[in-house]
């Protein structure tokens, strides 16, 4: 697990209800069972603070680091999607991005990479769509400063060219084996945690999960119904991820705020 990576985790699953922000110190501690040495802790931190997620600032307990508002966006928008409390029909259109050419190859990872994480699939290097319309779109095409078009489209055949559509964007055969592997690899993890007892125990393999299942951020543009194949192994996957990220929240809180006391 990268300390970027699991910083991101941090924040968004943890901190970011508790005011965005953590001394240094926590930051160590809280990723400490993970296996994360406080040198690579801090290194991710001051990329973070470049990249314009995080900032410094001055605790009661010391130097630490808050969200920016570029950071509280990007966590709140996966956060709607890690637990899918945000709107979850289908209207039958799509959001549509053209984007005029990238400059450099790096630009056209960086804007894909994004793109991606936001829920949208490619049709072609410059063509992107969602099943819903992202709020952060925007703002992330203004800041790459690439000149794009927008529209909200159905396909003329119907649900049935829009399911062939999707899988021309996404590989849901990938997509479909992915879910299945989450829940093979981590059902003997959560299994052993307990819901009491040893509280580090219970937070470890609750991030864990929470690791895991994020990944699926930049996979699953979460699709209606309609247009995936029944029965969705995702759909039992998210079932499982709800029973045992609820199961084990206490435990981890109790072991997050323990940490942020010392």
């Amino acid at each position: 697990m990268q300390a970027r990576s699991a910083l991101f985790d941090l924040y968004g699953d943890h901190l970011r209800s508790r005011g965005g922000r953590a001394p240094v110190a926590a930051l160590v501690r809280l990723l400490a069972p993970l296996g994360i040495t406080a040198p690579a802790v801090r290194t991710a931190v001051s990329r973070m603070v470049r990249q314009g997620w995080l900032e410094p600032v001055r605790l009661e307990s010391g130097a630490g680091y808050a969200l920016t508002h570029k950071g509280v966006r990007r966590l709140d928008e996966a956060a709607t999607r890690i637990y899918r409390t945000g709107r979850t029909d289908w209207d039958g259109q799509f959001d549509l991005i053209i984007l005029d050419p990238l400059p450099s190859r790096t630009a056209r990872a960086r804007v894909s990479a994004n793109l991606a994480f936001l829920g949208y699939g490619s049709i072609g290097e410059r063509t992107w769509l969602a099943p819903r319309a992202s709020a952060e779109v925007d703002a992330l095409l203004s800041e790459a400063k690439v000149r794009y078009d927008r529209f909200t489209a159905a396909h003329a055949a119907g649900t049935d060219g829009a399911a062939m559509l999707v899988e021309r964007a996404w590989d849901l055969v990938a997509l479909a084996a992915a879910y299945e592997q989450f829940v093979q690899r981590l059902r003997p993890v959560v299994a052993s945690a307990p819901a009491s007892g040893d509280d580090e125990a219970a937070y470890s393999a609750r991030f864990e999960l929470v690791h895991a299942w994020r990944t699926f951020l930049f996979r699953d543009p979460q699709l209606p119904a309609t247009l995936l194949p029944q029965p969705w192994p995702g759909a039992a996957a998210a079932e499982f991820f709800d029973q045992h990220a609820a199961r084990l929240r206490p435990a981890a809180d109790r072991f997050v705020n323990l940490c942020l006391e010392i």
